[in-house]
């Protein structure tokens, strides 16, 4: 977040209300003021100029409960305090309280009810500013993104931001550790505007991980989260985050989420594995987006063949040709897509024909005469030996090349 945007915001709220605004944090202190203001009095004047509330007026505001407000409380006017009304607009996200938006009523107004009325008009504004006060830790946006920018750097293997990283107190002392990839498998291609989507996934990860002690760390990239979990044999931190992953992004993206996946790294207890940690919560990640029996919640030991694939830097070729002759045939005779298919879920249930016949919703008859033309396609049998590992590689490579570039 950049100052000047919260401050645009401000400004663009007030002319919508044509209405007095200031925006402080949690601690009282100043973020923003708008210019439109008709008429000051005392309270607004001093706190523009010590940037800070004022403890006697403070006091008057918290006994009428703003502290645990989530709707716009109305504050009475105090003549005492030379303190017109005014309404406070808790900015709240996902129950996360980030900061207040102060509105004054005019001297002669005779209550609240307008402003009141005109709030839903600017709903949208106020959400994007709670979002961005957030996303900023509140009044530090640079600090947190410079973490971010060394936190993924560490992942990166720089030798600087892992030492920097390992001495977090967020960190230090917590391990053993491991990293999580967080990845939208549907929507995963960094958009038109890159920093738009990386702000997107930070803002996504950091809200899905409030209030979960496990996740020691969050940062967004153009194309997915990686979060920083303690180590543990379970998964229900893991699975919370990905719900709340799932609904921040779409309300934040605007869009339908179907999928979100969370690869999982080996556990670790020295700061300097972080990189390869990193590459194996990727790798998990990428092959659970290109084969859904996998799952959403996937360690990188439980992707199988996927794990050779990647080590051997993209697979049997990078490309889409495997490079087996005899997938190539039956490649060029499955116009239909009813042979292919039929022979990848064979292998991967064990030889079942019963649950391949389940899964395509067809009859074991069917499924035997296609094993038979394949077969006959062939002329060795797809079910045995080194042709049998094959091809079964062959599918997995070519599922393989089609994995999300992240």
């Amino acid at each position: 977040m950049q100052q000047q945007d919260v401050e645009q915001l401000v400004e663009r709220v007030a002319q919508k209300l044509g209405r007095g605004l200031s925006l402080e944090d949690l601690d009282g202190l100043l973020l923003a003021y708008s210019s439109n203001q008709s008429h000051a009095d005392r309270v607004r004047v001093n706190f523009l100029l010590s940037k800070r509330v004022a403890v006697d007026v403070s006091a008057w505001q918290l006994s009428h409960g703003i502290a645990t407000a989530v709707r716009p409380v109305v504050v009475p006017a105090n003549e005492e305090l030379g303190m017109l009304g005014r309404v406070c607009v808790p900015l709240l996200v996902r129950g996360f309280r980030v900061g207040y938006l102060w509105v004054q009523l005019d001297e002669e107004e005779p209550g609240a009810t307008s402003v009141l009325l005109q709030l839903p008009e600017v709903a949208r504004d106020l959400e994007q500013l709670s979002e961005l006060l957030l996303d900023s830790n509140t009044a530090e946006s640079e600090f947190r993104r410079r973490r971010e920018q060394e936190f993924l750097a560490a992942c990166a293997g720089e030798a600087n931001a892992v030492a920097a990283v390992a001495g977090w107190k967020e960190v230090q002392g917590r391990g053993p550790w491991q990293l999580v990839t967080v990845l939208d498998a549907d929507g995963w291609a960094e958009g038109p505007d890159p920093i738009a989507a990386r702000l997107i996934h930070r803002s996504a990860a950091l809200q899905a991980t409030i209030g979960v002690d496990a996740a020691l760390f969050s940062a967004g990239t153009e194309t997915h989260a990686v979060v920083l979990f303690k180590e543990s044999t379970g998964r229900a931190d893991h699975a919370q985050v990905l719900v709340h992953y799932q609904l921040e992004l779409a309300k934040r993206a605007g869009r339908a989420v179907r999928r979100i996946i969370l690869g999982t790294s080996e556990g670790f207890s020295r700061p300097r594995e972080m990189a390869e940690a990193y590459r194996q919560s990727k790798q998990a990640a990428q092959a659970a987006a290109v084969d859904a029996q996998l799952g959403e919640l996937v360690d990188c030991r439980a992707t199988g063949f996927y794990q050779l694939l990647a080590s051997a830097g993209g697979g049997m070729g990078a490309g889409t040709d495997p490079g087996s002759v005899y997938f190539r045939i039956l490649e060029d005779h499955d116009r239909n897509g009813e042979l292919l298919p039929v022979l990848e879920l064979f292998y991967d249930n064990d030889g079942s024909v019963q649950e391949v016949a389940e899964k395509l919703h067809l009859h074991r008859s069917s499924i035997y005469n296609r094993l038979g033309r394949i077969r006959q396609l062939l002329g060795v049998d797809p079910l045995k030996g080194i042709v049998r590992l094959e091809l079964h590689a062959a599918l997995k490579a070519r599922r393989w090349a089609g994995r999300p570039r992240i």
